[in-house]
């Protein structure tokens, strides 16, 4: 058995607004997910109070912890 993922588009009647191209002569089996529509709430997601305001940084967040000569990769 192959998959073959498809995403189809209804207009406000629930008809496609295209016909996708199907093999010919073949049996196949659809089954159908509608995503749900996630409202947008606009609310920005925050930390549990437990460790928001706890977080320190002590040092350069940026450079690697080890010089490049240690890294087996560029050998």
């Amino acid at each position: 058995m192959r998959a073959k993922k498809m995403i189809l588009e209804t207009d406000r009647h629930g008809r496609l607004l295209f016909q996708p191209e199907l093999p010919a002569g073949v049996r196949i089996e659809a089954i159908f997910l509608i995503p749900e529509k996630k409202e947008e709430t606009g609310k920005r997601r925050r930390p549990s109070p437990r460790i928001h305001g706890k977080g320190k940084i002590l040092g350069d967040i940026m450079s690697p912890v080890v010089p490049p000569e240690d890294w087996d990769v560029l050998k």
